[in-house]
């Protein structure tokens, strides 16, 4: 092979070694363009991690992630209600003896039932039908989601994220 062939191949092997590492998305992720799922102004100057769950659940949304986004949903209302608890001092009636937090359906009957509060009863009915769709896309082996399965739930989100921030005073 004659010189000016193999410093070329050198070249593209370097290039094919090296430009993954360029490509990768950034440490803390992309934004997402838009905000079709959460409006980000709900989750706005609330805690970083609850603004980063929305921005993924919306990215999941705008590239037709279905089973992410229904994921990172369950994921998000999961994180509320823990919320509300540590905001009241009461988190230990959300953990088993071991100090772990309940498994989202015993979390979701401890705030739907909790006597210090009262929900909204459109959060209550939309919180196990959040909870039923990341459950599914999670552990169903055989089962995708579409945007038919997400588009329904996005108004309980919106109900469950804006009762559950305000029940923990994260926001008003």
């Amino acid at each position: 092979m004659d010189r000016p062939l193999k410093i070329a191949f050198d070249i593209a092997g370097d290039i094919q070694t090296e430009l993954p590492q360029y490509l990768k998305p950034p440490a803390e992720g992309f934004k997402s363009d838009t905000d079709q799922i959460i409006p980000l102004s709900y989750v706005r100057n609330t805690r970083g991690y609850i603004e980063k769950l929305a921005n993924q659940i919306n990215g999941c949304y705008e590239r037709g992630w279905f089973d992410a986004c229904a994921v990172m949903m369950r994921r998000l209302c999961e994180v509320l209600i823990i919320e509300v608890y540590e905001a009241k001092g009461i988190s230990a009636n959300i953990k088993d003896g071991s100090g772990n937090y309940f498994m989202m359906e015993a979390l979701i009957k401890s705030v739907t039932t909790e006597p210090s509060w009262t929900l909204n009863r459109f959060t209550k009915r939309g919180l196990p039908k959040i909870a039923d769709a990341g459950n599914l896309s999670a552990h169903s082996i055989r089962y995708n989601a579409h945007i038919n399965d997400i588009d329904p739930l996005i108004s309980d989100l919106h109900v469950v994220i804006q009762d559950l921030l305000g029940l923990a005073g994260i926001k008003k």
